[in-house]
């Protein structure tokens, strides 16, 4: 009943009523876009595509597209080559001085940053469109699928489709922030990622039951573990260290003085101050073993064969333990570069806050500093078990692939993060909104005294 009646305060406010109204729309347009094929591909012969991209490394690139890439869709770059510039504009602001002066502008800054990142985007973009067009044919496509042959014309027409509709999708997600309930990108990949949700445990479904491998019991228990590391997930993403923060005693005067006594607040410190930007680094530098092992000088070598086989599976032992060891890594490399420790013990300092027992200034950092060590070791372990447990429900279950992507990893923590996200933010419109009436209540008593 207070969910239902908390759907009826949404829709009462007009302003969150349109934006979601706006958001659904330009999601609906992304999930259209998604089934559009390249002009000059038979759709009816993308149906190898889709086999040979339901598992491994391809098939988590499907799912956040959406299943675009199997459909050698306009969208089949997602909106991935712009998560990437980003990722690239953040790592080079801590070594490049103009991106740092700009980072420090401010909303002028900012906005140059991200006309540097949309360059950066289309720059990818034309390097990814040709390299995906190339592998169509090795991904199982027939010749005669290519209406237009596979010249010239073909090359130049896809390239500037898919670039466009990475662009395109980019543009949706930015007025999705702008105009919309906020995070555009992170709901596109999200809604990407539950677009092939479905069809995943469907194939589940048809495996256990009409095979019958295990039968209903073994889907129940399944949900239920799913329901569990959904669970560990939130909690994941919502554990936070709070540190206890003084304020000095201040003397308010107005008309008179009196005394106001510090008040006690706390800084919150995030057990998972790095979201899943770790997993998307390591999964990154994963392609690059096997890219080793398959070069022309190690591929008949025992070593380039051994690299081909353990890092071309995401499910293999070797690839799930150095995955998770770069997981750890990278959790602290990123946690160093983002929780700018000196930033808030200055911050602090200036006003007029100190944490009890800590001199404010040089000691005030280090010591939260130490505190992020601390509760980052056990946060960057429990995120790289989240993320090689699809391995293990593999192994252990018998699952199907592409359903046990949803189990952990990239995908279950991305869509964790952008549901919370998004509740908070409907959460502070109705929190205004009930605001506003109290403000409005009070002038009416001043009015009437």
């Amino acid at each position: 009943m207070k969910l239902i009646e908390t759907l009826k305060n949404v829709w009462k406010i007009t302003e969150l009523k349109d934006r979601i109204i706006l958001t659904i729309g330009m999601l609906l347009v992304y999930r259209f876009g998604a089934q559009v094929v390249l002009p000059g591909i038979d759709a009816s012969k993308l149906g190898v595509l889709g086999d040979n991209t339901d598992s491994g490394l391809l098939g988590l690139l499907n799912a956040f597209t959406g299943g675009a890439f199997a459909n050698a869709s306009v969208f089949a770059l997602g909106i991935m080559p712009y998560i990437s510039a980003s990722i690239v504009v953040q790592l080079m602001g801590i070594a490049i001085p103009y991106l740092q002066k700009l980072q420090k502008e401010g909303a002028s800054g900012q906005k140059k940053i991200t006309q540097i990142t949309r360059w950066l985007t289309i720059a990818i973009c034309m390097v990814q469109a040709p390299g995906y067009l190339v592998s169509l044919p090795s991904l199982g496509i027939p010749q005669e699928a290519f209406l237009l042959g596979q010249g010239g014309l073909f090359y130049f027409s896809s390239i500037v489709i898919l670039v466009t509709g990475c662009i395109f999708a980019m543009w949706l997600g930015e007025k999705i922030t702008d105009k919309g309930i906020g995070n555009g990108i992170s709901i596109l990949i999200m809604v990407g990622i539950i677009a092939t949700l479905p069809q995943s445990f469907i194939q589940e479904y048809a495996a256990r039951v009409t095979e019958s491998n295990g039968g209903l019991i073994m889907i129940l228990i399944e949900l239920v573990i799913w329901f569990v590391i959904i669970l560990a997930s939130v909690m994941l993403v919502m554990a936070v260290r709070k540190i206890a923060v003084q304020y000095a005693r201040r003397t308010q005067s107005g008309g008179y003085e009196k005394n106001v006594f510090g008040s006690r607040q706390y800084i919150p410190l995030k057990l998972n101050a790095s979201g899943v930007m770790p997993i998307i680094f390591a999964q990154a530098i994963m392609f690059v073993p096997g890219l080793i092992g398959g070069m022309d000088f190690m591929k008949d070598s025992n070593v380039g064969q051994w690299l081909q086989a353990q890092f071309s599976d995401i499910f293999g032992l070797w690839y799930n333990i150095v995955f998770a060891l770069l997981i750890i890594i990278f959790t602290y490399f990123y946690t160093a570069i983002t929780v700018p420790t000196n930033k808030m013990a200055d911050d602090l300092k200036r006003s007029g806050g100190f944490i009890p027992g800590i001199r404010p200034g040089t000691e005030t950092s280090e010591y939260l500093d130490k505190i992020m060590s601390q509760i980052t070791l056990p946060g960057s372990i429990f995120l790289a078990l989240i993320a090689v447990f699809p391995a293990f429900i593999v192994k252990l279950m018998n699952v199907q692939q592409g359903w046990a992507l949803f189990f952990g990893g990239t995908s279950l923590l991305i869509m964790v993060g952008v549901a919370i996200d998004t509740m908070q933010q409907v959460n502070s419109y109705l929190l205004n909104k009930h605001y506003d009436g109290l403000m409005k209540t009070g002038k009416n008593r001043k009015a009437t005294a």
